[in-house]
């Protein structure tokens, strides 16, 4: 195994500790999701040689494919050789309903490692989503008319409000074929899924786009989606403190505040932000909410002065005020 520069070292070094706070302990435990690819694996071996003894990483069965077992026992097998604690965790709850494979196998792949990483004493969870994965996101969102959330793509650093995990992002600014000649030069063994090929995906439409057009530079438009979720951070953050200026009282399970004169692009924040309460404080899913969900149809209806569903939640409107709460059940027929 060819040892790795310093400089690669620095390199992935300064890229986690750039996202860190002054509120995250030196030292911490950091935790890895590592799937067995070419690019998990590579942040794997980054990792184990920037934190020396800090590492721990897990690889999630979802038991979609027959080789998903063996590919866990692959990336156990590796990080026994290089001195990293390692967790083979298993999903155990059937897909739902919804037909929507990938959104279920992501969901539980989440929560199986936030747990872990939680019961590990990590305060870190990192995913080896790289340049090129910003890039498809970023175009995917572009193509859907999504706005300012959505085009902000994949997050170098998130955290949900009262969690305990922070999910982290280092190799945003790395090439795919970087982190393959990292694992190539560690002797890393990786997998390469088959799931990526598959032209049924709109992901890899977009992958397979992207490929062809070489003039199109994945770490140029994955500037554009920090500076968008740099801007994103912002606008919440005057939503947050509007929020705390704008509420009104009512029952404890419910949101209402005043929206007068404030701009479309604030109602926007807020409308998910009451959602967001509503969905918490009433213990709801949202039938899997995503807070940068679409919610220009749910702001035209309330700035008419009517009402709407979103993720199980009803907004009303009585002039400025806007009232979030339950949405009540469906009637059977």
């Amino acid at each position: 195994m060819e040892p790795l520069s310093d400089d690669l070292i620095a390199r992935f070094q300064g890229d986690y500790e750039r996202l860190l706070t002054p509120a995250e302990a030196p030292d911490h435990r950091i935790a890895l999701g590592v799937s067995g690819g070419p690019d998990s694996m590579a942040m794997l071996g980054l990792a184990a040689a920037a934190f020396p003894e800090r590492v721990i990483a897990a690889t999630v069965d979802h038991g979609l494919r027959p080789e998903s077992a063996n590919e866990a026992q692959l990336v156990a097998r590796a990080c026994d050789r290089i001195g990293v604690a390692h967790t083979a965790l298993k999903i155990e709850v059937p897909p739902g309903a919804s037909g929507n494979l990938h959104g279920w196998a992501r969901q539980e792949r989440y929560l199986l490692l936030k747990r872990w990483a939680v019961d590990a004493g990590a305060p870190t969870l990192c995913t080896a989503h790289h340049a090129e994965d910003q890039a498809e996101t970023f175009l995917m969102r572009a193509a859907r008319a999504t706005g300012l959330s959505g085009l902000a793509a994949v997050r170098a650093r998130s955290e949900a409000e009262h969690s305990p995990i922070v999910l982290m992002r280092p190799l945003l600014r790395w090439r795919r074929r970087e982190l393959r000649a990292v694992a190539e030069q560690l002797n890393l063994p990786f997998v390469d899924d088959p799931s990526n090929r598959d032209p049924r995906f709109d992901r890899t439409r977009f992958r397979a786009w992207l490929a062809e057009a070489p003039w199109l530079d994945p770490l140029q438009i994955g500037r554009t989606a920090e500076n968008l979720a740099a801007l994103d951070g912002d606008l919440l953050d005057i939503s947050q403190w509007l929020w705390k200026t704008r509420a009104l009282e009512c029952d404890p399970l419910e949101v209402r505040f005043d929206v007068d004169g404030l701009p479309r692009g604030v109602k926007r924040y807020l409308v998910r932000m009451g959602i967001n309460r509503v969905l918490s404080i009433n213990d709801m899913d949202g039938g899997n909410w995503n807070p940068a969900s679409n919610v220009e149809p749910l702001l035209d209806a309330l700035e008419a002065g009517s009402s709407a569903t979103q993720a199980n939640v009803l907004a009303s409107a009585k002039g400025t005020v806007w009232h979030f709460r339950q949405a009540p059940p469906r009637r059977s027929h």
